[in-house]
């Protein structure tokens, strides 16, 4: 009789494509495998994941190696080291909400309902999530400009997300909208919160509840990482204004800090030598962007406004499209950065 882990590791193997995108992002097919850096989603060669082959034995599908470090395993043992889980039964839980399959009667009676708001509330959320493509996040996003954005793994998608009205009552069950989740992490990566949107199944635009966004867990000083900080870095507020900055600069690290208080205390990486504010045209976001700029000039790192045409970088791509927002960007960046990130962009 096979066990449960090789039951489920059979069911990741079938389908080993649709587990490598969600999980190995940076990565891409090649012929038969599926070929990254390593398990941590680094970008490279050295990890092969095979996509096709037999149930068992030689050639396996979803049987993987790592030719720089000797590491090997099957996808269960791949999704473990990606997620930094360290016991099987957590392993499992984890494969199981990415198969959708029905959580254990042990996992419910031995994980105690987080407090809600919590960071720990935030993690359990975002591990139900599921990828944004086909669904109404993806078309929510795209009715702001903002498109072939599947492949950014600080997204993901829930169909059923708990709101509570701010009047409600303690005896109310919470109401349930589809939601667009972004993952908040510190400098280390390690997630800290979320930020959801909840959407109209119908038109799915924002969900007709007041506010139609909320966070959740530790913000402060932290954001919704896009890419990784390599020396450069684009600070900005909202979500879909750094969305749209990533459409125009995709070779540009971003960072979404989801309000301007937050935008004025961000973290910034020991080794950052520049830094590009994506300013909201209001009161609050020219202040949290000085706030910001002086921060940064004041730990040695070069600080570089970047100011829209209308109210944020979205009402730009919205009104003009993406290649009027990078002219418009263009002579805001260093003439380097213009040819890095322009110049080499790839489309």
């Amino acid at each position: 009789m096979h066990s449960p882990a090789a039951d489920i590791a059979r069911r990741l193997a079938e389908d080993a494509e649709t587990v490598c995108r969600h999980y190995l992002t940076n990565g891409r097919k090649q012929g038969r495998y599926w070929i990254v850096g390593d398990v941590q989603n680094t970008p490279g060669r050295s990890l092969y994941v095979r996509l096709t082959g037999p149930n068992s034995g030689l050639g396996a599908a979803g049987k993987w190696t790592d030719s720089a470090t000797g590491q090997h395993g099957d996808l269960l043992d791949l999704i473990a080291l990606n997620m930094g889980i360290t016991t099987l039964r957590d392993t499992l839980d984890e494969a199981r909400r990415f198969l959708s399959l029905p959580q254990t009667d042990r996992h419910r009676a031995t994980n105690p309902p987080a407090s809600r708001g919590s960071p720990e509330a935030a993690r359990r959320l975002w591990a139900m999530g599921q990828p944004i493509s086909g669904n109404f996040a993806e078309r929510y996003l795209a009715g702001r400009g903002l498109t072939g954005l599947s492949h950014l793994d600080c997204l993901r998608f829930h169909p059923n997300c708990f709101y509570w009205r701010e009047d409600h009552a303690l005896t109310d069950p919470p109401e349930t909208w589809p939601a667009l989740l972004a993952k908040v992490t510190d400098l280390d990566g390690q997630l800290t919160g979320l930020h959801r949107t909840w959407l109209d199944p119908v038109s799915a635009d924002k969900a007709p509840v007041r506010p139609p966004r909320k966070a959740m867990g530790n913000l402060l000083g932290h954001g919704v990482r896009i890419g990784e900080p390599n020396g450069m870095l684009a600070a900005g507020e909202g979500l879909e204004t750094m969305l749209s900055l990533h459409l125009a600069l995709p070779e540009l690290p971003a960072v979404a800090a989801l309000s301007a208080n937050h935008l004025a205390a961000l973290q910034l990486p020991a080794d950052l030598r520049r830094l590009y504010i994506a300013v909201d045209a209001d009161p609050a976001g020219l202040s949290a962007a000085d706030q910001l700029a002086h921060r940064a000039i004041g730990a040695g790192i070069d600080a570089v406004h970047l100011s829209p045409c209308l109210g944020d970088f979205n009402d730009d791509l919205r009104a003009n499209g993406r290649d009027a927002l990078r002219a418009h960007l263009r002579p805001q960046l260093t003439p380097e950065d213009a040819v890095t990130f322009l110049d080499h962009a790839i489309d």
